[in-house]
């Protein structure tokens, strides 16, 4: 029922008894309801002595109402209650963008506390809750079962999962006298543990303060629109009272001085400049994920365009964390040297594929990440699997089964070792699994390497095109950093890394003056993605890298990296004319509010007021749409 409105359209809806009633009762509802979060968070500001947009948006809706309802009652001016219901709908869309995009570190170490059970299991068989555990409790540990509490093996063999740890692939042989880690997983052996460490001295405890740690020492980025609404929250109250004092003592009338102060307020209004940041960050939220990446913190977001290097975690990032079989070796049975390596073929030799069909047999069913590997070789080669007796898994060591009526191993060097075996003389930085028969003699060895994902190639070409440089960090041992980074062009690397080193590596990039991005994908990556200035968590990853990242990838590929940094720099350029935009317009539209040229009889109402501010908003919308057109 609004006359603009009204007349915009073109129609004219019928009157009846009551409608100013019905009107003020409409506008009264969004006003308390919808408005009640800004005219709080205007409250907030002026107690904590720092007015910004909230406050402007509260005297401007709280002076337009009062405004209305004096105009309503007693006949003078135009009252705006569609004017005032509008701008809270749409600033309350505003609220809803910037709210959405503000991300929780608490997750992450809600997230760390998941991986540990929830009971822990006695010696004597007793089941009893992780809170009654002491230290010097003796826990027993069942395959597949998670670890309760950090201990040291008193009893058993196994191999361990610490990759929700570690972020490695490769499980790791816990036997007498090793330390282990609560929240990882046991693997096929039983354990007897000897509990060390509980509740704040945990490993996983001393993770979450890394990343309580991280958090707190980390720089927030000051959002420019708070900056500009800041100013123009002073310039406008000050404008509009100076302009009410003044009309009222030149002219005695304290309608028209009010209508220049709500005029003023209105038109300053930070509608375009609380929409400015929100909303092209909503849209380049959308684009993102468009592209396959989400942003969960919309700060980390504009920083991406200022990012010097970005470090790397190599595990399950520039590698798919899958491991390939790269070699099968043979050796001479028919009285020549055994240890003789022949060369690899592009075809498999005969003895190769028995090699492969005997360790592929042995390995049907099994989970490990070897055993995965050389499956997969298996059948891209069309090997028939063998049915295998007497199978017998080797805690520590590999795995022993009967083929044909012959006995057979399988394993890497403590397989050898206890067997009094000397490894081959082979040149490899990858996974070695040596088939041996029952008169133990070495007839093979498969040989696995963590494979490289076709897209890190052309994301550290692309990367490199934009001038960022690369780093890659890795808990693998020098020999295969360094030839990842070299096939890569991987600018610098750090190996052999422990878990808790990786967020003092990112300090270490800082001190040299650079804007870190670091990019992972393992609970032990969570410290250094919320140390560095953008935290970016591959998707696949645990969910504790994810919450504590504000950029998640959602398909694995390394190429949104660089598709991430055109559109910050897009999202920063839009933001920038956004703002520019909805201050600019202030300064012409302040001046004409406040009744400058009330002497030449042009004057700014109310009402025109609150068109000039829709339209800013509109301008701004459009503008930041066009985002849309971006390629990244």
């Amino acid at each position: 029922y609004s006359d603009i409105f009204q007349k915009i359209l073109g129609i004219s809806l019928p009157i009846f008894p009551g409608l100013s009633f019905f009107i003020l009762l409409l506008a009264s509802i969004v006003f308390f309801y919808g408005g009640s979060v800004f005219i709080i968070s205007a409250y907030r500001e002026i107690k904590a002595k720092n007015p910004g947009m909230m406050t402007l948006i509260g005297l401007a809706i709280s002076s337009a109402y009062i405004y209305s309802i004096l105009a309503s009652i007693f006949k003078f001016g135009q009252e705006f209650f569609w004017e005032l219901t509008s701008l809270i709908t749409i600033m309350l869309l505003g609220h809803y963008f910037e709210i959405k995009s503000v991300s929780s570190a608490q997750r992450a170490l809600k997230e760390i506390e998941k991986l540990l059970p929830d009971k822990a299991e006695l010696e004597n068989g007793k089941i009893i809750s992780l809170n009654e555990l002491k230290i010097n409790d003796i826990v027993l540990v069942r395959p597949g079962e998670k670890i309760p509490a950090d201990g040291i093996v008193i009893e058993g063999k196994s191999e361990v999962n610490e990759s929700m740890i570690t972020g490695e692939s490769k499980p790791v042989l816990k036997e007498i006298g090793f330390e282990v880690i609560a929240g990882t997983i046991n693997g096929d052996g039983v354990l007897k543990i000897k509990v060390t460490k509980i509740g704040e001295n945990t490993f996983l405890a001393g993770i979450k303060r890394l990343i309580l740690e991280a958090q707190q020492s980390k720089s927030k980025l000051q959002v420019l629109a708070d900056v500009f609404a800041k100013y123009l929250t002073f310039i406008a109250i000050g404008i509009g009272s100076l302009s009410f004092i003044f009309w009222l003592i030149l002219q005695k009338d304290i309608a028209f001085a009010l209508e220049r102060l709500v005029a003023v307020l209105v038109v300053a209004c930070p509608h375009a400049l609380g929409l400015a940041v929100p909303l092209v960050v909503s849209i380049s939220t959308s684009l993102a994920v468009h592209h396959g990446f989400l942003i969960r913190n919309r700060l980390q977001l504009e920083l991406a365009r200022k990012i010097d290097i970005i470090l790397f975690d190599k595990t399950g990032t520039l590698t798919s964390g899958k491991f390939k079989v790269k070699e099968i070796i043979t050796t001479d049975e028919q009285g020549g040297d055994k240890n003789k390596v022949l060369s690899e073929h592009s075809v498999l030799s005969p003895d190769q594929s028995v090699i492969l069909q005997i360790a592929a047999s042995l390995n049907q069913f099994s989970q490990h990440f070897i055993a995965q590997g050389i499956l997969e070789k298996a059948k891209e080669e069309k090997i028939e699997i063998l049915k295998v007796e007497e199978f017998e898994n080797l805690p520590g060591k590999g795995i022993k089964g009967k083929i044909d009526g012959k006995v057979y191993y399988l394993g890497g060097e403590n397989l050898l070792k206890s067997l009094g075996l000397t490894p081959l003389q082979i040149e490899t930085i990858g996974t070695t699994s040596y088939l041996i028969d029952e008169n133990k003699n070495i007839l093979g060895a498969i040989i696995l390497e963590d494979e490289i994902r076709e897209e890190s190639y052309k994301a550290i070409k692309e990367l490199h095109q934009l001038g960022v440089k690369t780093a890659m960090i890795t808990g693998d041992k020098k020999e295969v950093a360094e030839k990842i980074a070299k096939e890569l062009d991987i600018d610098e690397y750090f190996a052999e890394v422990l878990p808790q080193e990786k967020v003092e590596k990112v300090k270490e990039l800082q001190k040299r003056n650079l804007k870190v991005m670091m990019v992972g994908d393992g609970i032990n990556d969570a410290p250094a993605l919320m140390q560095a200035d953008v935290g970016v968590a591959i998707g696949a990853g645990t969910n504790v890298a994810i919450e504590s990242a504000g950029i998640i990838l959602i398909r694995n590929d390394p190429r949104d990296i660089v598709s991430l940094i055109k559109l910050s720099k897009a999202t920063y350029r839009k933001m920038v004319e956004n703002l520019f935009w909805a201050t600019g317009y202030n300064v012409i539209t302040l001046p004409l509010a406040a009744g400058i040229l009330a002497f030449k009889g042009i004057l700014l109402p109310p009402a025109l007021a609150a068109i000039f501010m829709s339209l800013s908003t509109i301008i701004v919308a459009i503008n930041a749409l066009r985002l849309r057109g971006v390629k990244l």
